[in-house]
């Protein structure tokens, strides 16, 4: 009692200290008031707060208010009480920062937001009982000691050994004012950095709840991990090969023949193949916390259940998806995240960037009739964005609208982007439907912002704003500033802003306008051939008047929603029967073509046809200026039936063909390898700004006289490269074969290097093929006389050499 004793002697602007010190030696246990009233003649009215911090368990808490009183009279009040015990743990004051749960001077401080609670419960809870769904130990948080602002805090030290935490907050429960409060309720802290419940992917807990209740990991000082000097890679953009995966998806499928299918550490055992692929940068689908339980179901079509497969419902942004680990829940989470952690270290080893597939637009908490999860549970009307009869806006089409634009929640939304890059070592982030990020929040007014209202205001809940605070947040965060940054830039609200999204000259944008002008070209569609020019130089329509560059485009043909790219040209109709959903679900307007007959059954030409056209497609996309994106089994030709929505599948619908792979090795996988290595090794095919007409000439037929019009199914190139001297590269997506005038260069020649028309291995000429020089005097004849003979959709790549060559 020294150092209480001598902190009350010392507090001599208050008179009642002495007495106050004789109560807590003469009886800690009691609760005494004492009112003292001083005059303070010509005083403003005050109010003090004064609090004794705690000195270990035993401590009571000594609690001093002075208030006016009134006739200019200040009424001194205060309370001895007795701190909170626990069996385990000692209890403070704590700090209201750095939110969650975090280790420090010995022991763990909790903080967690609630602006409308009226109080905040925190649960500890070990492993055995969260099973049996049981607090082990619970502390009322008491709103003058632990509460700073909106912020209730809490610092323990003791045994932390499996144990686990949440909340219980206490508060009104009016959906009409957006308050969902309910203390029966344990909820996720929103910082919590691991989620713990069930350990095993697809697993329903023992009394069939898809939503068992759940909790977060306590941080341990033990929490180490050996990066082995790990650094970023930091890669130019300009020089990224993306390739869109699926953690479970890569390796589930029995041919990987991986000791750990399903798993972050199975996705180590095959960064080999990414890396024999060409791939220096991969972008993880949804890894953080979700609950794949929460779509379960029997589905009669195929005779199992369906589930979240994908991973769009996020439950906890901080914690790794735990049943992507092959350790699960061990060591409360911990483990898992070092998996995590592993699979990053690995990559970078093999060179190989790694971006997270992020989903701040909504959560798993769906709309007024979704569970109580975490955000719901601690402050709904903060983290939501709310109409004023506490409705759902629902802009994510996923039943909620996360709220980005709130000061809170963009806060929130930086700390765990932070996190992701400081802890885990990642290197970028692709948002999913970010045009949510620039919607208005609902505390967006004239008055919140400025200060006062603003005469014909007319913002409202949801509107785009031109600078919305949360993107102006991650673009200048000195942390976040130099990391890949990736708008989906859209939404299902109808915003749709690529070429237009804030993007503070760092933003890239998942480019659908390439995607849809590509496809359309490449089949055979009518009025493209200008579109499509536009897209090989960057989109330069859509990034250069915003001071943009062309690697601000991310091309892709294909992506996890929608075909995959031999189903983008076996089917002309989606094929979703699968999903139990009557085919009603997915998208209609495909721009795909069945090259004359729908689905795998076909006649051999129709198969050869197929083949071709999914080779023009990558020539397409690694001769473009911009990012070029694969997706994942796209490099052997994986088919899902025609299935376009294949969220839901658990199975070898959505799994690596392993087997199917190999079977490609020498064929289609074969080609996107040596398309991807020849682009790398070109310089003018990752260029840092748009292409200028002294390196780039448009052809048509004829050198120079390009076609322009409504029905040119034809677009050529030359391409000036310090590597390759020139590259001549042409397509023709017309039912007709058509011959070529290729451009004169005295003192060279032309020779073929790719041609998709040819079946393979002579649809790439690589310097290793045998047999190659007979292959290329089979075209000397036309290259002598400068003529080149094209077969109806085909594409070419021609480079220059000096005629002396042998």
């Amino acid at each position: 009692m020294e150092q209480q004793q001598h902190q009350l002697t010392n507090c001599s602007t208050w008179s009642t200290a002495p007495k106050l010190h004789h109560l807590l030696l003469q009886n800690p246990q009691r609760i005494a008031f004492s009112n003292a009233r001083r005059q303070k003649p010509n005083q403003k009215k005050k109010s003090l707060n004064w609090r004794m911090r705690g000195f270990g368990n035993e401590a009571p808490v000594l609690v001093v208010k002075a208030s006016n009183g009134g006739a200019g009279t200040d009424v001194v009040e205060t309370a001895v009480v007795d701190r909170p015990k626990l069996r385990r743990f000692q209890v403070f004051q704590g700090h209201p920062s750095p939110f969650g749960a975090t280790t420090r001077d010995g022991g763990v401080n909790f903080a967690v937001y609630s602006a409308n609670a009226v109080s905040v419960t925190l649960c500890l809870i070990t492993l055995s009982d969260l099973e049996e769904d049981k607090v082990t130990e619970q502390l009322s948080l008491d709103p003058l000691t632990n509460k700073t602002g909106n912020v209730w805090h809490v610092f323990l030290k003791g045994d932390f050994k499996d144990t686990l935490y949440g909340y219980k907050f206490e508060g009104k429960f009016s959906p009409e004012e957006g308050l969902y409060y309910d203390s029966s309720k344990i909820v996720l802290d929103p910082y919590a950095k691991a989620v713990i419940r069930r350990g095993e992917y697809g697993k329903l807990s023992p009394d069939g709840n898809y939503w068992p209740q759940m909790a977060g990991t306590v941080p341990s000082f033990d929490d180490e991990f050996d990066w082995e000097g790990d650094l970023p890679l930091k890669y130019p953009q300009k020089d990224l090969i993306i390739y869109e995966i699926h953690v479970r998806g890569f390796t589930r499928h029995e041919s990987s023949m991986a000791e750990l299918p399903g798993t972050y550490h199975g996705l180590v055992e095959k960064l080999d193949h990414l890396k024999e692929l060409g791939i220096n940068c991969i972008e993880l689908m949804p890894c953080h916390e979700f609950n794949e339980l929460e779509y379960f179901g029997y589905n009669s079509v195929l005779g199992d259940y369906k589930v979240n497969f994908w991973g769009y419902s996020t439950v906890n942004y901080f914690s790794p998806m735990i049943r992507y680990s092959s350790a699960g829940i061990r060591n409360c989470g911990r483990d898992a995240i070092n998996e995590v952690k592993f699979l990053i270290k690995e990559a970078h080893k093999r060179g190989i960037e790694v971006i997270m597939d992020v989903v701040f637009n909504h959560t798993a908490e769906g709309n007024e009739n979704g569970p109580i999860l975490s955000f719901r549970g601690a402050d709904n009307s903060i983290y939501y964005m709310l109409a004023p009869k506490g409705e759902f806006y629902n802009y994510s089409g996923c039943g909620n609208t996360f709220n980005c634009n709130h000061p809170v929640v963009r806060q929130f939304i930086v700390d765990c982007l932070r996190y992701w890059v400081t802890e885990m070592h990642v290197d970028g982030f692709r948002f999913d439907l970010a045009s949510i990020m620039t919607r208005g929040s609902s505390l967006w007014d004239a008055t919140n912002v400025y200060g006062v209202p603003i005469e014909g205001d007319l913002l409202t809940t949801g509107t785009p704003l031109a600078n919305p605070p949360l993107v102006d947040m991650i673009s200048n965060d000195p942390i976040l500033h130099g990391v890949k940054l990736i708008a989906e830039a859209w939404d299902t609200g109808g915003l749709y802003q690529v070429g237009m999204f804030p993007h503070w000259g760092i933003w890239s944008e998942w480019n659908g306008k390439y995607r849809d002008t590509v496809r359309q070209f490449i089949k055979g569609t009518d009025g493209f051939s200008g579109a499509l020019a536009e897209c090989l130089c960057g989109s330069p329509n859509l990034y250069q008047e915003g001071g943009r560059r062309p690697w601000n485009s991310i091309n892709f043909v294909c992506a996890h929603d929608g075909f995959t790219l031999a189903d983008l040209v076996t089917y002309n109709n989606k094929h979703n029967l699968a999903n139990g959903e009557d085919n009603n679900d997915g998208e209609s307007h495909n721009n795909s073509w069945n090259c004359g007959q729908e689905g795998e059954f076909v006649s051999i030409s129709v198969k050869k046809l197929r083949k071709r056209q999914m080779r023009n497609f990558i020539v397409c996309l690694m001769v473009s200026q911009g990012v070029p994106m694969i997706f994942m089994g796209d490099e052997y030709g994986h088919t899902k039936g025609g299935n376009n929505n294949t969220y839901c599948h658990d199975n070898y619908i959505n799994y690596f063909r392993w087997d199917k792979k190999e079977e490609s090795s020498l064929d289609f996988f074969r080609f996107c390898c040596l398309m991807t290595k020849f682009r790398q090794e070109c310089e003018s095919l990752g260029l840092n700004d748009f292409p200028t007409a002294e390196r780039l000439q448009w052809h048509g037929h004829a050198p120079g006289v390009p076609d322009w019009s409504e029905r040119s199914r034809f677009v050529a190139f030359t391409l000036m490269d310090s590597v390759k001297r020139e590259l001549y590269i042409a397509f023709n997506a017309s039912h007709l074969p058509a011959t070529i005038t290729l451009p004169e260069r005295p003192g060279y020649r032309w020779d073929p290097l790719v041609d998709t028309s040819k079946p393979a291995p002579f649809d790439f000429l690589s310097s290793d093929l045998p047999g190659r020089d007979i292959a290329v005097k089979q075209y000397a004849h036309f290259l002598d006389a400068n003529l080149y003979p094209m077969l109806s959709y085909s594409s070419i790549i021609l480079f220059l050499s000096p005629v002396d060559d042998p």
